[in-house]
C-alpha cells in the first residue's frame, strides 16, 4: 500500500487527510495518508527513514521553506516561488519540491476578478504568501506585502496601513495563521474602513468557515473567500504530481 502524507506542526486540525483518505476510500485507491506532526524540521529525515513506503508529501505551516534544504531538487516554479508545500518522492529515492499552492490560489481566484481589480494587499511574508505573490504576478496584478516589522521585503507594516492604502488595494488576501480555530476572535488589525463593495477579501484560513476578517469584508459588502477551494484545488494538482511517472 502506499502511503502519503502531511508534514507539519499542529496539524491535527487540517483538510488534507481526511480529504485524501475520502477520495482513496470513493475512488478504490489503495493508499493512505496520514499526518507527520512534528516540532522541528530537523526530524524530517526520520520521517523518510522510517516510511520506506511513502510516495509523496504535503508541507504546511511552518515548514514550507524551512524543507527546502533537505530535498534533492525542486521544480522551476517552486524554485521561483522559494516555497515547497508538495514534496514528489521518485521510485530512486530522491525528494523533489514542489508548490501547488499558487495553482490552488490562482484557479480560486480568477472567477472572481474583475478590471476594477488592480492592485492587492497580502498580508504576512511567511511561505504560503510566496506562493501567493507568484500567483498575483501571473495575473498581472500589483502587489504589496505587509508584516508586522518592517524590511526590504516588506512594503507596509499594519501600524503604517490606511484607510486609504486600503481603498486603493482592491484585493486583500490574509496569509498569516490569525483566526484559525481556535482562536477565532483574532483577526489581522487593518484599517477595515477602507474596505468597500469593490474589494475582495481572501482569507487562506478554512476554519473556521468565515472568520472575523471575512466576516469584516462582508459587513462592507466585499467579496469574501476562504482558502477551502485552494486547498481542493492544491490537493489535486499534488495528486497529479505523484502519479506523474519520474
Amino acid at each position: 500500500m502506499n502511503k502519503y502524507g502531511l508534514l507539519g506542526k499542529n496539524i491535527s486540525y487540517s483538510f488534507s487527510r481526511n480529504y485524501f483518505n475520502t477520495k482513496f476510500e470513493r475512488q478504490n485507491i489503495d493508499a493512505v495518508y496520514e499526518n507527520f506532526d512534528i516540532s522541528e524540521i530537523e526530524k524530517f529525515p526520520e520521517i523518510i527513514k522510517n516510511n520506506r513506503d511513502l510516495k509523496g508529501l504535503n508541507v504546511t505551516i511552518p515548514y514550507k521553506e524551512s524543507i527546502i534544504p533537505f530535498l534533492d531538487g525542486l521544480d522551476k516554479k517552486a524554485k521561483k516561488i522559494g516555497a515547497v508545500n508538495t514534496i514528489k518522492i521518485n521510485e530512486d529515492g530522491k525528494l523533489i519540491g514542489h508548490n501547488t499552492d499558487y495553482y490552488g490560489f490562482k484557479n480560486s481566484l480568477t472567477p472572481l476578478l474583475k478590471p476594477k481589480h488592480k492592485r492587492a494587499l497580502i498580508l504576512g511574508t511567511g511561505g504560503a504568501s510566496k506562493a501567493i505573490a507568484y500567483a498575483l504576478k501571473k495575473l498581472d496584478l500589483e502587489y504589496r506585502f505587509v508584516s508586522r516589522t518592517a524590511s526590504k521585503k516588506v512594503d507596509f507594516t499594519y501600524k503604517g496601513l490606511t484607510s486609504d492604502i486600503i481603498s486603493s488595494h482592491q484585493i486583500i488576501i490574509n496569509c498569516t495563521p490569525l483566526g484559525t480555530v481556535p482562536k477565532i476572535e483574532d483577526y489581522p488589525n487593518i484599517p477595515y474602513v477602507g474596505i468597500t463593495s469593490n474589494h475582495i477579501l481572501y482569507d487562506l484560513i478554512y476554519n473556521p468557515e468565515e472568520t472575523t476578517f471575512l466576516r469584516f469584508g462582508r459587513e462592507k459588502k466585499a467579496i469574501t473567500i476562504n482558502g477551502l477551494q485552494m486547498l481542493k484545488l492544491q490537493a489535486e494538482k499534488a495528486w497529479k504530481i505523484w502519479n506523474r511517472k519520474s
